[in-house]
């Protein structure tokens, strides 16, 4: 393999890793992270939002790299747009996640502890990796075709790519399932801790959705 080629896939593997923490990527998968009281189950959390990730990119990458195709910039935007409906739904069941969670008490030397009981389903942040690597894929493929030359080149930055994003994910959803986890034998901490992250999430997936609608114009390209 020539040397320019390996020097490319290492700087798609550090880009992958950049990419894995921008602030969607960072708010979406803390929700997730916040349901957990296991650090293991946090950071697999990370894992599998990066495999939804990149098997978006992959797929939908080298389709449009085998067609030489181009996403329109209003099905692009759109995509995005989904992103910000997915960080309010997110952040939306966050805040009602303790409505349905189940309380366990035990007590012990006398005083009555209560912890939280709360799993995470790793169809969730599969789910949202899907989602935000068809948001991406885009991008994802003009970066891509400006960068190698072949098909099988194409591939194998995607690939490399995505083992960024997941390592990076890990890396970042492990750090933040801390702060749940040390606080899970807590309620009244652990629960707000969970509710301020919604609270993030919801706010960041409006303001998302307003500067793509608004700021940039999607609104006016969908009544063209």
């Amino acid at each position: 393999m020539e040397g320019s080629l390996l020097s490319i896939l290492g700087l798609g593997f550090v880009l992958g890793i950049k990419h894995a923490i921008e602030p969607d990527h960072v708010i979406a998968v803390s929700t997730i992270a916040s349901q957990s009281k296991k650090l293991s189950r946090s950071s697999l959390a990370g894992v599998f939002w990066g495999i939804g990730h990149t098997a978006t990119l992959f797929i939908i990458g080298i389709m449009l790299i085998l067609m030489k195709g181009k996403i329109q910039e209003k099905w692009a935007m759109t995509l995005e747009f989904s992103v910000g409906v997915m960080l309010v739904y997110l952040g939306t069941t966050s805040i009602l996640s303790f409505k349905n969670a189940h309380v366990h008490k035990h007590e012990h030397n006398g005083e009555v502890h209560k912890h939280q009981h709360k799993d995470i389903d790793y169809i969730k942040p599969l789910i949202v990796g899907l989602v935000h690597g068809l948001a991406g894929s885009a991008a994802m493929v003009l970066l891509t075709m400006s960068t190698v030359k072949s098909v099988w080149e194409g591939a194998a930055y995607i690939l490399v790519f995505g083992v960024g994003t997941i390592i990076g994910m890990l890396f970042f959803t492990t750090i933040i399932g801390v702060p749940f986890v040390l606080s899970a034998k807590k309620v009244s901490i652990n629960k707000t801790l969970t509710q301020i992250t919604g609270v993030i999430s919801t706010v960041f997936g409006i303001y998302y959705m307003y500067n793509l609608g608004v700021t940039e114009g999607l609104f006016k390209l969908w009544m063209q």
